[in-house]
């Protein structure tokens, strides 16, 4: 029988340096990972990425760090040569990373609309493709998304409209990677506490997130907090293994499809 445990298994976290990524990063080597290779996208967060390599070596992972821009495709296959050079290929592969813009449409100029494109779409495709080609069978992928997609609300056109195509390439992964017995997921967390959030939204717009979801009474800020979407990914890559080609929202009752 297959196991589908974490212990032992060696996984490959983009954007797992800080916020929600390192707190994955930390997690999974509690769960017994063999070994955990941290992606993060430029210098001033390699101090960070010392810090989160320290505490999974502390819970007795194995850990290395790579800095890469993932929004080539030669960037994306080089993490991942790099990766299993250091490591070994990897049997879990988890991709952060994202970038937020909080803009009305007809404001969005073609540059943005690129640097949008390139971030949550392109780097999303190109490690699919490299997760693919280099995980070993009996592997899983798991993709951060958002909640908007759920929404129908202005002003995030390019942020969910950018992140949407992620829902197809997920499906497509899944049905074509599936005879290997890689599963292939998508989760969309609600609006989340972390610096990641905060500085695309105005004073009115944190206060009405605070409160949005069903839930929102029962968490410390009234958002998504990352400790309530780590179990949740950990699952996915793990015993939840038979859930593949979905995109899940996990956000205490802010948007639904």
């Amino acid at each position: 029988m297959t196991d589908h445990s974490i212990r032992g298994k060696t996984v490959l976290i983009a954007g797992g340096a800080k916020n929600l990524g390192g707190l994955l990063a930390r997690d999974l080597a509690t769960y017994g990972a063999k070994a955990i290779a941290i992606h993060y996208n430029s210098a001033a967060t390699k101090s960070i990425a010392d810090g989160t390599l320290a505490a999974v070596k502390a819970a007795g992972s194995e850990a290395v760090a790579f800095q890469a821009d993932l929004t080539t495709a030669g960037a994306v296959e080089k993490l991942f040569t790099d990766v299993v050079a250091a490591v070994g290929k990897p049997d879990i592969a988890i991709n952060t990373v994202g970038k937020v813009l909080k803009k009305p449409l007809v404001e969005i100029s073609e540059a943005e609309y690129d640097e949008m494109t390139a971030v949550n779409s392109k780097a999303a495709f190109f490690f699919l493709k490299e997760a693919g080609k280099h995980l070993n069978d009996n592997g899983k992928i798991c993709t951060l998304v958002t909640s908007l997609l759920g929404a129908f609300t202005p002003f995030y056109a390019a942020y969910a409209g950018t992140k949407a195509p992620v829902e197809h390439f997920t499906r497509a992964a899944s049905k074509e990677l599936g005879a290997r017995g890689i599963s292939v997921t998508a989760i969309g967390p609600g609006p989340m506490d972390t610096p990641f959030f905060y500085p695309a939204e105005g004073e009115e717009a944190v206060a009405y997130h605070k409160t949005a979801a069903a839930l929102s009474s029962f968490t410390r800020t009234g958002l998504t907090d990352i400790h309530d979407i780590v179990p949740w990914i950990r699952f996915l890559v793990s015993d939840g293994w038979w859930m593949t080609g979905q995109t899940i929202l996990v956000n205490g009752g802010y948007t639904t499809k």
